[in-house]
């Protein structure tokens, strides 16, 4: 086999081996003689991407003779997309086109060479599987009885509401016709609602945030169908970006269809008004969903007042906040047993009796037996007296040291020490003898 592309087609095998990374981390090459399929299926089967490539697709494209054959097995091999992608790290607007060759059925290497504007040529050659695991998957897409077609930008504005390590996302199909009641209490509306998966048996903080968004299928969707009863798909979110982001390098729409809960959804590029027939190649993504139905709690849950549009763009489910439990929710994330107002209230009650306190210095009776002895002087009366006090003022001290102290204590006053002890020299004081008179 040997194959090579330049330009535009090799801009686009570029983002399809981008695509298919973000799926699994295998890559099965399968060349028919009128296309390449490039096949992957992540480790827990739940994820399903392959990309068509016509044989118009490549500057020049050749199979032996034997491979060539129509009832013969198709020429396949399988590597690892990392590798593929590390040789597809040269910039694209560098290269003036790209050969991938394998020179046998059983080949344990695939040839790439990429030739650069520059007149540099490098190849590259990526070890092949030895007993690669070839996984094909056909689904008729007339089986399915609900669709969805939107474009890739606002799809990603959709999601940007959800959380960004949200893994899975349901979709809730509901017949517009039915009648149902929108936010405003009028007739249609939103028929589609995209809603956040946590799973029960995990308990992280993502699980806490459940989000809810209700669309309107006439302003954000290209095409809606959808008739009968209300129908739920729970699927990966992982591949659904990836899909979404090789959309948008292609500029095309997002079709998605799906039947019902288990079973799968299917996601294809949406040629503008053609089925895709006229175009040089295809993608398909097949999603696994989950078995347990999730319409049992949106019947419980109902539509909140705040689901409305500003300037026709849906807007997130949103609950305000609650004033009254602010400080509650406050004390309780600090570790503080009790609320802001009743440490204030404590604050002024102490502050209350400090000032009690300080008026009354006969209210609080000193400690006799505790309280440290000080030898009075015995010639004068007035510092018999001073010891007393000292022990008084020591033992109040005592007292208020458990309390805090306000500002408003008198030993944060500037000046209160140098006044006592300008009384104690005014006490001291012994007057001069007077003149002795003849």
């Amino acid at each position: 086999m040997e194959l090579s592309m330049s330009g535009s087609s090799l801009r686009t095998f570029g983002r399809c081996v981008t695509f298919l990374a973000r799926v699994a981390s295998e890559l099965v090459l399968q060349a028919h003689p009128a296309k390449l399929e490039l096949n992957t299926l992540n480790s827990s089967r739940s994820a399903y991407g392959s990309v068509s490539l016509a044989r118009d697709f490549f500057d020049s494209y050749h199979l032996d003779a034997a491979a060539s054959a129509p009832s013969s097995t198709p020429l396949q091999c399988s590597i690892l997309l990392k590798s593929l992608l590390a040789v597809l790290r040269t910039p694209h607007g560098a290269l003036d086109r790209l050969a991938i060759s394998l020179p046998e059925p059983d080949a344990p290497k695939l040839q790439v060479t990429l030739h650069c504007l520059n007149g540099v040529r490098k190849t590259y050659w990526i070890v092949c599987s030895a007993e690669p695991e070839v996984q094909s998957l056909a689904l008729d897409r007339g089986r399915f009885p609900s669709r969805l077609t939107i474009g890739p930008r606002e799809l990603s504005r959709l999601l940007s509401n959800f959380q960004s390590s949200l893994q899975e996302l349901t979709i809730i199909a509901t017949d517009p016709a039915a009648g149902l009641l929108d936010a405003g209490g009028d007739i249609g509306g939103k028929a589609v609602e995209l809603r956040s998966y946590n799973d029960p048996a995990k308990d992280d903080c993502d699980t806490r945030l459940h989000t809810q968004l209700w669309i309107d299928p006439v302003e954000e969707f290209v095409e809606y169908v959808h008739t009968g009863d209300p129908v739920d798909v729970t699927f990966g979110v992982k591949e659904l970006k990836a899909f979404l982001t090789f959309c948008e390098g292609c500029e095309v729409d997002i079709l998605l269809l799906f039947e019902k809960t288990g079973e799968p959804v299917l996601l294809v590029p949406r040629f503008a008004l053609d089925d895709g027939s006229s175009s040089d190649f295809e993608a398909t993504l097949v999603l696994a969903t989950m078995t347990v139905s999730q319409l049992a709690d949106s019947n419980d849950a109902q539509q909140p007042a705040t689901s409305a549009q500003h300037n026709g763009e849906p807007m997130a489910a949103t609950t305000p906040p609650s004033v009254s439990n602010h400080t509650k929710i406050w004390s309780e994330l600090s570790g503080t047993p009790k609320s802001f107002e009743a440490n204030r209230e404590t604050h002024a009650q102490m502050k209350s009796n400090a000032g009690t306190s300080m008026m009354n210095d006969t209210s609080i009776a000193p400690n006799v037996a505790n309280a440290p002895r000080i030898p009075p002087v015995a010639d004068n009366a007035n510092n018999i007296v001073q010891p007393m006090q000292m022990d008084h003022l020591e033992e109040h001290h005592e007292v208020l040291s458990a309390m805090p102290r306000s500002q408003h204590h008198p030993s944060n006053w500037v000046g209160t020490d140098d006044n006592d002890d300008d009384n104690e020299d005014e006490e001291l004081l012994v007057q001069t003898t007077p003149h002795y008179m003849d």
